[in-house]
């Protein structure tokens, strides 16, 4: 069990230090308010559509491409979208539902989902992984674009509106653009990739320095009740419901301690970008950020314990 802990705690780790560094650069006066508005466009329009892209194209989507296992694992992520908002629009206030749901259900796949499935089931976690987290970005990006916009904070929107917010979203665009690289292995120039390579690097750092800015007592106090709701939502109760599901469709071993540890991760930097490059609460998905990694050492760790007691992995 200890070896386990200090697995994810050596994940969980580099995402903490990132986000108080944000705090000490804040507080030092060495990074402001626009730095972290400037910073979060960049991640939100160059960054991260970059990481995106590249991590597409260098998947082998043939080599670990198991349908039962991606249509489980994307009507999930659906479900547990719509019942995070059926929750939201009884537990949270108006204004704050998108971003509520997003954090409930977005999850930090690339970063602590991956790192963990390759470390607990070496290559195949890692292929298995990497198809899995690439099908799901869109979903992701997709779906939380729809709830942020229809609980814009510029007012009510139509149908149009939001089907332009996701066709303009530059994490969704970087995602089907890489689609048809990845399809047919069509190589890029080796200066063009380690260019992308460098540029998109950045984006975690940013994003989490960013995230630590942007942290206050104050904002953690006012927006506690709701950020701890959408923690426990993301962390607890729907891992738990999905991870049933896969077991009652006949998931074991390694595949369903694959999809336990995709649905369990904490909810992901990217949610904060989005909020942030929407006007919406931005220290609300902040908060929930801060307190689902918190929370992910123990949560993780608590649920593989109970899938091997169990004896499903």
């Amino acid at each position: 069990m200890l070896p386990l802990i200090l697995q994810t705690l050596s994940v969980t780790a580099p995402v903490f230090a990132m986000l108080f560094l944000g705090v000490a650069l804040k507080r030092l006066g060495w990074i402001d308010s626009a730095f972290v508005y400037t910073a979060s466009a960049l991640v939100f329009k160059g960054t991260m559509p970059t990481l995106l892209f590249i991590s597409i194209i260098k998947a082998d989507l043939n080599a670990a491409l198991q349908p039962a296992l991606l249509l489980y694992f994307v009507v999930a992520t659906i479900a547990t979208f719509f019942v995070a908002w059926v929750w939201a629009l009884w537990r949270c206030p108006v204004s704050d539902r998108g971003v509520y749901v997003q954090g409930a259900f977005r999850g930090n796949n690339g970063i602590v989902g991956l790192a963990l499935a390759s470390s607990l089931y070496g290559d195949y976690g890692l292929s298995v992984g990497g198809v899995l987290a690439g099908v799901v970005i869109l979903v992701y990006n997709s779906l939380s674009a729809m709830v942020l916009a229809i609980y814009s904070p510029n007012g009510q929107v139509g149908a149009k509106d939001i089907l332009l917010s996701i066709l303009r979203n530059p994490l969704i665009i970087g995602v089907v653009a890489a689609v048809p690289f990845a399809l047919w292995q069509i190589a890029l120039p080796g200066w063009l990739m380690t260019s992308g390579q460098y540029f998109a690097q950045m984006t975690l750092p940013l994003a989490l320095i960013c995230i630590g800015a942007t942290l206050s007592l104050d904002a953690l106090r006012t927006s506690s009740g709701s950020a701890l709701s959408s923690s426990l939502m993301k962390m607890v109760w729907l891992p738990a419901l999905a991870t049933l599901g896969a077991w009652a469709c006949g998931f074991r071993n390694a595949e369903l301690g694959i999809l336990f540890l995709y649905f369990a991760s904490p909810t992901a930097a990217a949610s904060f970008v989005m909020a942030r490059a929407v006007n919406s609460n931005h220290q609300l998905a902040a908060t929930i950020i801060v307190i689902t990694t918190l929370m992910a050492a123990l949560s993780i760790n608590a649920g593989l314990f109970v899938l091997g007691w169990l004896g499903w992995t």
